[in-house]
């Protein structure tokens, strides 16, 4: 038996041969050529193939007569205006030196229409020419498009809507008309999604068996279109009687206060199947984490109402038989398992759970933390596999930066979060936190060493010190001024009490050295030219139940301090000081965060010492306090240099109001209110200022940036009463 191959120009014979199953040597099979027929039609090289089978010596000649595709040799598009070729080459599937399939050709037509579409062209037509050298059988593929004119929207109607007004329905959609603010092209992609926020918003509403359609209609010259919406409503349901069956291990009572959607509310089927999800949470956080519920659905005849009976299976309690950690590849078991507040031998507890990977979230390790529960050692028994993904702890950073307090400063910093001085040379993994800095700028030279250790000696007890110098050049707007030096150090102890109160101990040691004061200062100021050394002992009691102490969402934060200074611990100045401070957030439309903030505080000298210290009183106004004023400006001043004194006491307030714009960016609201009060007596007496303004939150690889625009809002003879701008940056988003 002999095989040919005709008319093959761009498939090469030996591929041919390669797809066929008829062989030299072998019997003719009229079968096996009928397969290789299709197998080479299969193949998507050719339009045609023929087989011709002839007499050969002592057998036949089997000769496959082929007709190929064209091979595109070029791709070219006519007629486009609006979208250049180098956008429309990046659509289309068909490409040069491939070969010509008209499947291919379709799909591509329909890309660029819909691309078309997208920008406004909701007319334009595309149609494919090709043209085939006979010869070389190579083929030149050109898309003609006839682009038509944009069409702009005239109008937009909407019918059969009764339980909403037309302007609550057309705000829901994105599609707008032609006006003076909006361009008014119609785009069928944005308004097919639309179209299905009409319903979905009907649906949540409790229409379910609401439809959508529409109808478009051009004006005589085809670029105006008038846009109807046709709504056929249908009935709003509302939930009926509500029956639980399965529960047994608790009360049908006790299930039904997980239900968010109960009798004479109305009914949706996201609400339903929320309500299922809900039962099943209420199980799992009580341990009966295989817990099932499904919903049946019954339209009441009598009522209208949809009537839920929800079928529970609670599944066997189950309890906590091994905790694995997974993940961890910097960071110590102990460290990860000592912020767990879940234990092997308890029942699984879905607030415990949920505690837990907030501490571990607080810490700054992770990135990521994930529960999975795997089979214990018996039926009732499960493993917890805590499964976390580390992120950068240790940081080395230097740059340059801007505030409206600092002007421009300069720094280095070394930080480790997750520090281990005893695992050389990394240096990391146990928990424990090191901070070197340094800043350089024009009004202010800071060098700081800190180190704390979370867990001493294996024991819940934080230990820590801070050295530092920090310097400080203030100056006023009349010329004024003064230089600030500041060097010593701390030690610190802290304890945790029960899940959210924690104490703090503070010593402090410190020598304070005035200098440079100008001879237009105050004189209290002038008081305190020399040096000092302040000795103190504060006590810090935190109550702490925010969600996240990077970024909060919910919760609370409560901090009280007293601060002795002086008397039996020596110094040169003695003085007792109070502070409270409240921050309270609440989540509103899940991503919006509100936040309300009070400081006060109360210093004052006893033991017939000297006055309270200038650099230990309280300030306001600035981008930390009172935004609107001047930094350091509200509060007492000297009569005749206008020099700030601080005051004694002080009360500030602050609501700010956060929401996403997009991922990196946020905005805010905010009203600041307060004031200082020269004395300890006249605290909160009266006559607060306040500001209010808008401002951004942007996250950068440097580190957070604000920028607030405040307006003071109450008249003060010294300060120009007009809106400014502050500007921070800070290390912790």
């Amino acid at each position: 038996m002999r095989i040919e191959v005709k008319n093959n120009k761009s498939v090469s014979e030996a591929t041919i041969l390669s797809k066929i199953k008829t062989k030299v040597g072998r019997r003719y099979s009229q079968a096996i050529v009928s397969q290789d027929l299709k197998r080479l039609y299969e193949t998507g090289f050719f339009t045609d193939i023929a087989i011709d089978v002839q007499e050969y010596q002592d057998g036949v000649r089997v000769i496959f007569i082929v007709t190929e595709k064209p091979i595109v040799e070029k791709v070219i598009f006519t007629g486009n205006k609006a979208l250049r070729d180098d956008r429309l080459i990046k659509e289309v599937q068909t490409k040069p030196d491939e070969m010509l399939s008209h499947r291919q050709l379709k799909q591509d037509r329909d890309t660029i229409a819909k691309l078309y579409e997208k920008n406004g062209f909701h007319l334009a037509r595309v149609e494919e020419k090709i043209k085939v050298n006979e010869k070389t059988n190579k083929a030149v593929v050109d898309f003609v498009i006839t682009e038509a004119a944009k069409v702009r929207i005239k109008r937009v109607f909407v019918e059969g809507n009764l339980a909403f007004s037309d302007k609550k329905i057309l705000k829901l959609i994105s599609t707008r008309k032609d006006t003076l603010f909006t361009s008014g092209f119609f785009k069928k992609e944005i308004f097919d999604q639309d179209l299905a926020k009409i319903k979905a918003f009907y649906q949540s509403e409790g229409y379910i068996d609401v439809e959508v359609d529409h109808e478009l209609r051009y004006d005589p010259s085809g670029k105006l279109l008038y846009l109807t919406l046709k709504l056929s409503e249908g009935e709003k349901y509302y939930t009926g009687q509500i029956k639980i069956r399965g529960s047994k291990i608790f009360s049908k009572s006790q299930v039904r206060t997980s239900l968010s959607m109960v009798t004479d509310t109305t009914y949706t089927q996201e609400g339903l199947r929320s309500d299922i999800i809900h039962i099943q949470e209420f199980y799992f956080h009580r341990g009966h984490i295989s817990a099932s519920a499904e919903a049946d659905t019954l339209i009441n005849e009598k009522t209208g109402k949809v009537d839920i009976t929800y079928k529970i299976k609670e599944g066997k309690l189950a309890y906590v038989d091994r905790i694995d950690v997974r993940g961890n590849i910097k960071t110590k078991d102990i460290v990860i398992r000592r912020e767990l507040r879940i234990y092997p031998g308890e029942k699984f507890d879905g607030d415990k759970l949920r505690r837990s990977k907030e501490r571990l979230y607080n810490l700054g390790y992770f990135e990521e933390v994930t529960y999975d529960i795997e089979p214990g050692s018996e039926p009732d028994k499960k493993n917890l596999v805590v499964t976390v993904k580390e992120t950068k702890t240790g940081e080395f950073s230097f740059g340059a930066g801007y505030s409206s307090v600092d002007n421009v400063v300069a720094f280095v910093d070394i930080t480790q979060k997750n520090f281990d001085i005893t695992n050389w040379p990394t240096f990391t993994g146990d928990g424990q936190r090191l901070r070197l800095r340094g800043e350089v700028g024009t009004v202010r030279r800071n060098y700081e060493l800190g180190f704390t250790e979370p867990w001493i000696f294996d024991y819940p007890l934080l230990f820590g010190f801070d050295l530092y110098r920090r310097a400080r050049s203030r100056e006023t707007d009349i010329g004024y001024g003064y230089d600030e030096e500041r060097q010593g150090g701390d030690i610190r102890l802290g304890k945790e009490f029960g899940e959210y109160n924690r104490a703090d101990f503070t010593y402090r040691l410190e020598d304070v050295d005035i200098s440079d004061v100008s001879t237009d200062a105050s004189d209290d100021l002038k008081a305190e030219e020399g040096k000092n050394r302040i000795s103190s002992a504060e006590l810090r009691l935190t109550h702490d139940t925010r969600d996240s102490v990077y970024n909060p969402a919910k919760g609370a934060n409560i901090i009280g301090t007293i601060e002795y200074t002086g008397g039996p611990l020596g110094g040169d100045k003695d003085f007792l000081k109070y502070t409270l401070g409240t921050s309270f957030y609440f989540t509103h439309w899940e991503k919006n965060v509100l936040e309300l903030k009070l400081r006060a505080g109360a210093v004052d000298d006893f033991d017939d010492s000297t006055s309270v210290p200038i650099y230990e009183r309280f300030f306001a106004g600035g981008a930390h306090t009172i935004r609107g004023y001047k930094e350091r400006r509200v509060g007492p001043r000297d009569p005749s240099s206008k020099d700030p004194l601080g005051g004694k006491s002080m009360l500030v307030g602050n609501i700010e109001y956060t929401f996403p714009i997009i991922k990196v960016l946020k905005g805010a609201v905010f009203c600041d209110t307060g004031n200082v009060w020269p004395t300890v007596s006249e605290f909160g007496s009266g006559d607060l200022k306040s500001g209010a303004g808008v401002g951004v939150r942007i996250k950068t690889p440097l580190g957070p940036v604000r920028l607030d625009y405040a307006y003071p809002l109450d008249s003060d003879p010294d300060e120009d009463e007009k809106g400014r701008f502050h500007f921070t940056m800070s290390r912790g988003f």
